[in-house]
């Protein structure tokens, strides 16, 4: 039997995950005056967040940049150590920087900081040391210290980066908040893959229109109504008076209910069967916002309206094949 046989990896795995729960957990009550000090600076910045660590904080200052980016607030990622070798130059007195460090004491980050104080560059720090050189010289320190890592030594960050990338989760989140920032806003960052198919797609773009619609009247007959619901192959019809006027919507799920409830389809008329408060969207909304208005109200079809006027109508499969599910 080997050494790998008899460990148990369920258990060290749990373990790690009570502790770094149990950090997180932590954060909570951190989260006072100097947070929303931090929010108001970086709401304030007329420039760029600079968000500069090195080694494990360096890569969670990596993926806060690029949270913050995506997120409505300008930002990019500067190595502390090419900092001192050019990248100062990257830099105005406009930024605000967020410099990462659970020690706070990183010679390559600290080295920074009479520079930063010249430039009269704003300074965030995030570190697990209140006390230390980079929280003393911040406008607003936001404490990400951890009592133990889910390292058994020790050692490795783990519990450390854990809570310093929630922490950076909860600044990009609050910020997004206040400047309310929009899915429509967010495509914008988003246009490549399925993300961005489902953020920039308006209804208009993939919806029916002029004589893809298939449009009865109320008085038409439930039969002559299925041979246009059939020809039009989008599974629904929409119910119009002779002025154009939506009445409602007719669809493969009220053919359904109506059979079930006994009605003769060679005798009923639409008005008799329509659905009459039948669910509408407009021609300039996202996709994705069509597709959650259908999934919460559990219906495969849509009737697009400019105001009051009739312009489309779309389904789940145009949905399908847009990408946007």
């Amino acid at each position: 039997m080997t050494a790998s046989d008899s460990f148990d990896f369920v258990a060290s795995a749990q373990r790690t995950i009570e502790l770094e729960q149990q950090a997180i957990a932590a954060l909570a009550p951190r989260i006072d005056g100097d947070f929303s000090q931090a929010c108001r600076t970086l709401l304030a910045c007329r420039g760029r967040v600079v968000v500069t660590g090195m080694g494990k904080s360096g890569h969670i200052g990596k993926k806060l940049a690029a949270t913050l980016a995506s997120t409505g607030t300008p930002a990019f990622f500067v190595h502390p150590g090419e900092a001192s070798h050019g990248d100062m130059g990257m830099i105005t007195a406009d930024d605000v920087v967020i410099a990462l460090s659970n020690s706070g004491e990183t010679a390559e980050v600290t080295s920074l900081l009479p520079l930063l104080k010249r430039l009269g560059t704003a300074l965030i720090s995030m570190t697990g040391n209140p006390a230390s050189t980079l929280a003393n010289a911040a406008t607003a320190h936001l404490n990400t210290g951890v009592e133990q890592e889910a390292c058994p030594l020790d050692l490795a960050p783990t519990s450390s980066t854990t809570t310093a990338l929630v922490m950076g989760d909860a600044l990009a989140i609050a910020l997004l908040e206040a400047r309310g920032f929009t899915a429509e806003d967010f495509a914008f960052s988003h246009p490549g893959g399925a993300l961005g198919r489902r953020l920039l797609l308006k209804v208009e773009d993939i919806m029916h229109s002029g004589s893809e619609v298939p449009s009865v009247g109320p008085q038409t007959p439930l039969a002559e109504a299925l041979l246009v619901i059939t020809s039009k192959g989008l599974g629904m019809t929409t119910v119009q008076d002779d002025d154009g006027n939506l009445l409602g919507i007719f669809t493969d799920g009220d053919l359904r209910r109506t059979i079930d409830q006994g009605t003769d389809i060679h005798s009923a008329s639409m008005k008799d069967v329509m659905t009459r408060q039948c669910k509408t969207t407009q021609p300039g909304v996202l996709a994705a916002e069509a597709l959650k208005l259908m999934e919460d109200n559990k219906i495969n079809a849509l009737v697009v309206m400019d105001e009051q006027r009739l312009v489309g109508v779309l389904n789940m499969h145009d949905m399908l094949r847009a990408g946007v599910i």
